[in-house]
């Protein structure tokens, strides 16, 4: 299933072909340089079989040693058909292209990337034939980030691991160093990188972290991410807005018809956000006989 980490850790590969490259040497990879990397189609479907896409597919040049394959895999858990697929992928490129192919995935969380880096092969033990080993990029292996001059030294790269440590209890740091490194950029360069780590954050605490970063660090942004973060924003502050005059509407209506409000009321009236519940409780605090009744049924 498609989600926007899954996106966003694949596709960053896409805005940026070199970054593998830098990212080879981060991982200890001795690939020769590529002096050109291009971007591929990403399907893989034959004419009868069940469809089947890689997410990110890349052709990297060199000089000293021509040109090789990079699938690029996004993985979220663990998947006991992944693998089987990941050896079609690396059979069907290799035979298509007729080029060395290697494997990439990248993970968010430790116990996944373990998963995908096991060595799996597709016959018995005694005749392996086809052998799957990943190379993989994990919070394992990535760097911790937490200097906005190295962050801004290798925007993409720094995108890449702030991402795959977005489970880290220390992800308040590195964000708040990615967002330090963008700032003042070009829109072109720091909006896309922005909307990646936007989108490998979706569904996790740290998303809230970034929103208020961009809202504040990055808030000269104009991309459509970066606007619909700040209306998010301001939406939030309208409706938390529209609860707290509800909730002072009750309590004062109350307290001018001479009814005692009780601390447990004012908290509960207080700490709710509906507006549908305060509206029915403002119209039996019109009649009510005692605070609590404005509870009524509920």
């Amino acid at each position: 299933m498609v989600n926007p980490p899954h996106e966003a850790l694949h596709r960053i590969f896409q805005h940026d072909p070199m970054l593998f490259s830098r990212l080879s040497r981060q991982l200890g990879i001795r690939l020769p340089t590529p002096v050109e990397a291009v971007l591929l189609p990403t399907d893989l479907t034959e004419t009868r079989p069940v469809e089947r896409r890689v997410d990110t597919l890349l052709k990297l040049d060199s000089a000293a040693k021509g040109s090789l394959l990079l699938a690029i895999e996004s993985q979220g858990k663990r998947d006991p058909d992944k693998h089987a697929s990941w050896a079609y992928y690396a059979a069907y490129l290799w035979s298509k292209y007729r080029l060395p192919t290697a494997l990439l995935v990248v993970c968010q969380d430790r116990a996944t990337a373990e998963w995908a880096g096991q060595e799996v092969a597709s016959g018995p033990p005694d005749m392996p034939t086809l052998v799957i080993r990943p190379t993989v990029v994990g919070p394992h292996n990535m760097p911790v980030i937490t200097d906005p001059v190295r962050a801004r030294g290798d925007l993409a790269l720094a995108t890449l691991a702030t991402l795959t440590h977005a489970g880290d209890p220390g992800i308040g740091d590195i964000l708040k160093a990615l967002s330090t490194a963008l700032r003042d950029l070009p829109e072109d360069v720091a909006d896309p990188l922005i909307e990646f780590t936007a989108q490998g954050l979706s569904k996790r605490p740290a998303q809230e972290i970034w929103r208020n970063l961009v809202a504040t660090d990055l808030s000269f942004y104009k991309s459509y991410l970066s606007e619909e973060i700040r209306d998010e924003g301001r939406a939030e502050g309208r409706t938390e807005g529209r609860a707290q005059a509800s909730a002072d509407a009750i309590l004062l209506v109350l307290e001018q018809r001479g009814i005692a409000v009780s601390d447990d009321v004012r908290d509960r009236v207080t700490g709710c956000d509906d507006p549908e519940t305060l509206r029915a409780w403002l119209m039996r605090a019109v009649t009510a006989d005692s605070a609590e009744e404005i509870f009524a049924d509920e």
